[in-house]
C-alpha cells in the first residue's frame, strides 16, 4: 500500500470542499462530500477503516433526505433500515486534510431489500479509495421484524431516485 500512498497528486485546499454541495449526479449517482480532519485518522494521519463506513451512511442518509425521506421520520413511523450486509474494498488511504466526495446510488430494490453502490474519490475524480455495497432491509421497530414490504412513500421515492 506504501507505494500507491507516496505518489499523490496535490490536492486542492480544504476551502474547495466548501464550493461542493450534496446534489444528485448523472447515472442516479448522489455525491457528499467529505474533509479528513484528525479525529477519522490514526496516529500516522492515515484515515481509520471504520470512518469510511461512517462517511457512507451519511452519503445514504442525505441522500434519502434529498428525496424527501428524513431517516428521523421514518424511524418515528416504526420503520428502521439496518444494514445487513456489508462489502467494502479499500483501493488507497485518505490522510489528514484531504478531502473528497463519497458517491453513492441504489442499484437493486427488490421487496424490502435496498441495495446501495458507493465509490469514493478524490474531488478532481482521478482517484479511487473505496468502492463498496450495502444491503438494507426494512424492519418494523415495534414488532423487531422485517416487513412484508416497505412502506410505500420509501419505496416510490426510492424507484424516483432509480429514474
Amino acid at each position: 500500500m506504501s507505494e500507491t500512498t507516496d505518489i499523490r497528486e496535490p490536492f486542492p485546499p480544504a476551502s474547495a470542499i466548501e464550493k461542493l454541495s450534496y446534489q444528485a449526479m448523472s447515472a442516479n449517482w448522489f455525491e457528499y462530500p467529505i474533509v479528513v480532519h484528525p479525529h477519522h485518522t490514526d496516529y500516522g494521519g492515515v484515515v481509520w477503516h471504520g470512518t469510511y463506513l461512517t462517511w457512507m451512511e451519511e452519503a445514504r442518509v442525505e441522500c434519502l433526505k434529498s428525496i424527501g425521506i428524513d431517516f428521523a421520520d421514518l424511524v418515528a413511523l416504526g420503520c428502521d433500515l439496518p444494514v445487513v450486509d456489508l462489502s467494502v474494498r479499500y483501493r488507497r488511504a485518505l490522510k489528514m486534510g484531504e478531502s473528497a466526495i463519497v458517491k453513492t446510488r441504489t442499484i437493486d430494490l427488490e421487496g424490502v431489500r435496498i441495495v446501495w453502490e458507493y465509490e469514493i474519490q478524490s474531488v478532481d475524480r482521478s482517484i479511487v479509495y473505496l468502492t463498496g455495497m450495502v444491503t438494507l432491509v426494512a424492519v418494523d421497530r415495534e414488532k423487531g421484524k422485517i416487513m412484508r414490504q416497505l412502506p410505500a412513500t420509501v419505496k416510490d421515492a426510492l424507484v424516483k431516485l432509480r429514474e
